[in-house]
């Protein structure tokens, strides 16, 4: 079967045992701030498991794009190496929310691989818990006894903790769980060892294909295991892993999951790949191969990641994204020979193949294929930078070794990797102190770990039961109950305090609005709220205090003066969105968006910079709505095929439900559950403040609305006002601006002649000077000159003497610079660098520098050192 027939066939079997079929959710997760990515298929229904929210239906069926390469999950140094790690892998997955439980779970599994997929069952082994009598977890026998009417008791495997007992994180729903092997060895290799003896030995044709996990326990803060209000199924099966069994291959890579961008690869480099059928190829061949892996995997993580709103940065989620694309870059550019860009070429074979399923691929292929063009592009630069640093790395070296310390400063500052290093200075002859280099590795990642360590006690619940609600649409005030309250206490921001409520008009952060501040006041005290985010359905307020009183009635109250200026913002934006759409055409669509009391920041698909007459023109298109007093029209909850309908404009990256909200400015609709003025007037004035690049085909605006434009003009009016008076309050600003501006340019006329002639005149006087050392013409000197006219003095004195050894330096703005001219004949007879001279010289300045053998400059911090450093130049003729 084809991998397409075999997700089908999948989302077909559990369809008709009446599971309702989902959507793969987003690979970024935008509510869950204890993941970057979705890294298994249950992470869009945790709200479920942690009963804050009610399934569309107990029974649901999906395949999920999933991201394993941080955390407890990271696969990412294991890919290409072996045959079955991924970083994007699709996780198949059915689920049950309080209804079937271990009998139909099991039962379906069994089903669904030998009768619909007729998987040989004498290749079929089964695991299931062994219990863990330290936590009071017993044996698994009724696991045990449903497996046993399916397969013989030798082929079920009792499993420890680490293998059968499955845990979302260090705390929350988890349970024992009963996991498919699958041996897809030959019938030799089978019939000399046993494939029991294999499972979970990380044999790579001996591998799991699908885990049951039955949810029967809340991990808790302190360890304990309590029991959960209701069972859950949570099941996850490997689409890759499946692939390959059903294809009779050994490697998901043989499977046409991946063939068909092997292929492609295969076409642009002319190198071969050789399956994980053929044995004893060259050392050349296998590195070859991992390569070749490493890039079809690493390109599907980051073509999808891009597609669903995560540009590659160099912080967060975003860092993840880059690196994994710039692993797959250096693999090509070591191992493959590639030195142009070349990995987006894959896109297209990517889109074709899984834009049915997956239709984000197919319209975003455009925006990825630039994206990871750009992108490649940057660190092939960085590539050719790293070798230079790297050749300067080696010249200051005495001996065979390098230090540890500057490889990892190539590493961490310039993105130069290590093996890439490795790799060169071996061929140099040349090796570095790994224990060094590991040694500051770890300091990193303390320092990484410092940061951002959270450590998060349990809920205390004041109120059980409790659905909260949000009322922010209409009210900024109302009485509240608390519900439940945590303590998190965080290395970065102390010890702060999440409280839900039972209803709150408190914004939670999302769709690109900050979170509302405010307070909660009782009769005695005033608590303030500092943020308001939401995680897994539940409405999360930040205080740095808890009440004295919990159990107190509460009003709850949105600070009104951030609240109003955000929504001036918020509402903009959808103007905004609109006049870009309308001037420059319709392939511009959201990329992201910051929405704040102080400015919004929106970026969008562009393949060009935006013209001042462009901007001036978004700028008239959105005030003119401001001036119409277009009255807002709220559509709250209606469904989303309705909306779409009518023209809503529903943004990338974002998940949405049924039934959704529409928020209608004019011709301008778009989904969104932000804050928004009641009429565009409100918005009193709309001014762009900037315009720039973010990635490839990425354009950024940044405007400001309502009191920060009075503010903005406000301002502009004081720097004119002082220009004036500068100028001598001048009846024409504009001509006097312009006046001066013409007798600058005629000052500085004059005064490049002077200098031209000062060089000269210094030339004349200083060729006097040299001294005749060794053959050599040698001039070490400082001169009252810039540092731009020092380098044209060292220069031209140098051409004006054969064999010349010229040294100078000056000072300008209080910073010492130096210069050295070499002859070239000197250069090749004498093995002269004037880039040596420079970069030794330069330690006595404080300073570094560089250039060519012939001719190199350095600027430093410390004028003290130019006079030891015009007396020793000498040094390097003797």
């Amino acid at each position: 079967m084809k991998s397409q027939d075999i997700r089908k066939a999948y989302l077909n079997f559990f369809e008709s045992k009446g599971h309702l079929i989902v959507s793969s959710a987003p690979i970024v997760l935008k509510d869950d701030p204890t993941l970057m990515f979705n890294n298994s298929g249950m992470a869009q229904f945790k709200e479920y498991f942690l009963g804050n929210g009610t399934p569309k239906s107990p029974r649901i069926a999906d395949t999920q794009k999933c991201l394993r390469v941080s955390g407890k999950h990271n696969d990412l140094e294991d890919v290409g190496f072996d045959t079955y790690h991924h970083t994007m892998f699709e996780m198949l997955g059915n689920w049950s929310f309080g209804d079937y439980f271990k009998k139909e779970a099991l039962a379906w599994a069994w089903e669904f691989l030998t009768e619909v997929l007729k998987l040989d069952k004498d290749r079929l082994y089964v695991s299931v818990f062994e219990g863990n009598p330290a936590e009071n977890v017993p044996f698994d026998q009724e696991a045990f006894d449903i497996w046993k009417q399916y397969v013989s008791e030798d082929r079920i495997i009792l499993g420890n903790k680490k293998d059968n007992f499955w845990e979302m994180g260090d705390q929350g729903p988890c349970g024992p769980c009963s996991e498919i092997h699958i041996d897809l060895r030959t019938d030799a290799e089978r019939a000399a060892v046993s494939g029991r003896d294999l499972v979970n030995a990380d044999h790579p044709q001996v591998v799991e294909i699908w885990n049951n996990v039955f949810m029967e326990f809340n991990r808790k803060a302190d360890g304990s295991l309590e029991k959960l209000p209701a069972q859950h199924v949570d099941t996850g099966m490997g689409f890759e892993r499946l692939c390959m069994a059903m294809q009779n291959v050994t490697s998901n890579y043989d499977t046409d999951v991946f063939t068909p961008l092997i292929a492609k690869v295969i076409a642009i480099t002319g190198l071969k790949y050789t399956s994980n059928e053929v044995k004893n190829i060259s050392e050349e061949q296998n590195k070859t191969n991992i390569a070749i892996r490493v890039i079809v995997d690493h390109v599907r993580a980051v073509a999808f990641a891009i597609a669903d709103g995560q540009l590659p940065s160099n912080t967060g989620a975003g860092y993840v994204i880059r690196r994994i694309l710039r692993r797959a870059i250096r693999y090509g550019f070591t191992f493959l020979g590639t030195k142009e860009p070349f990995i987006n070429k894959l896109v297209e074979v990517l889109a074709n193949q899984m834009g049915e399923f997956f239709p984000e691929i197919k319209s975003q292929q455009q925006l990825v294929t630039n994206v990871i063009r750009e992108e490649e592009a940057s660190f092939l630069r960085t590539l050719e930078q790293g070798l230079q640093l790297l050749d300067k790395v080696v010249a200051e070296t005495s001996g065979k070794e390098v230090s540890g310390e500057k490889v990892f400063e190539l590493y961490d500052t310039f993105g130069f990797p290590k093996d890439l290093t490795a790799l060169i200075l071996k061929e140099k002859g040349y090796s570095f102190n790994e224990t060094e280099f590991e040694t500051e590795l770890q300091k990193q990642k303390a320092r990484s770990r410092a940061a951002s360590e959270v450590t998060t006690d349990d809920w205390k619940v004041l109120i059980d039961g409790n659905v909260e609600t949000f009322v922010g649409y209409d009210q900024t005030e109302n009485n509240v109950k608390i519900t439940r309250i945590r303590k998190v206490d965080s290395k970065k921001d102390g010890v702060l305090y999440q409280i839900v409520l039972d209803n709150t008009p408190f914004y939670p952060e999302g769709g690109g609005q900050v979170g509302d501040k405010g307070t909660l006041v009782s009769a005695n005290e005033t608590i303030e709220i500092i943020d308001t985010k939401k995680e897994n359905n539940l409405i999360l307020h930040f205080a740095k205090q808890l009440p004295e009183n919990v159990e107190a009635g509460f009003v709850a109250k949105v600070n009104t003066d951030l609240r109003t200026s955000t929504s001036k913002n918020h509402s903009a934006t959808h103007l905004m969105h609109l006049a870009l759409r309308t001037i420059l055409g319709t392939h511009v669509e959201q990329k992201g968006s910051l929405v704040n009391p102080n400015y919004l920041r929106f970026d969008f698909s562009h393949f060009s910079k935006v013209s001042d007459e462009e901007l001036r023109q978004v700028e008239a298109f959105v005030n003119a709505r401001i001036e119409e007093q277009l009255q807002l029209v709220e559509h709250r909850n209606i469904p989303i095929q309705q909306a779409m309908e009518q023209g809503a404009m529903a943004l990338f990256g974002e998940k949405y439900g049924d039934n959704v909200r529409m928020i209608e400015f004019g011709d301008s609709k778009e989904l969104c559950g932000g804050i928004h003025v009641k009429n565009t007037a409100d918005i009193w004035h709309f001014k762009i403040v900037s315009e720039g690049a973010v990635a490839a085909g990425i354009r950024r605006v940044e405007a400001i609305t309502g009191d920060a434009v009075k503010d903005f003009y406000k301002n502009q009016e004081n720097t004119l006002a002082e220009i004036k008076e500068v100028l001598k309050n001048p009846q024409d600003v504009l001509k006097s601006v312009t006046s001066l501006q013409d007798d600058n340019a005629k000052l500085k006329k004059q005064l490049e002649q002077l200098v031209k002639e000062k060089i000269e005149g210094l030339k004349n006087t200083l060729v006097a000077d040299f001294q005749e050392i060794n053959g050599i013409q040698f001039l070490s000197k400082q001169v009252d000159l810039s540092m731009s006219s020092t380098k044209d003095l060292a220069q031209a004195i140098g051409i004006s003497k054969p064999n010349a050894f010229v040294f100078l330096a000056s000072i300008e703005d209080n910073a010492p610079n130096i210069h050295c001219y070499i002859s070239k004949e000197l250069v090749a007879e004498k093995g002269l660098n004037a880039g040596n001279v420079i970069r030794e010289l330069g330690k006595l300045i404080d300073g570094n520098g560089g250039g060519q053998p012939f001719f190199a400059s350095g600027k430093g911090k410390s004028v003290d050192g130019i006079k030891e450093a015009i007396e020793k130049a000498i040094e390097f003729l003797k």
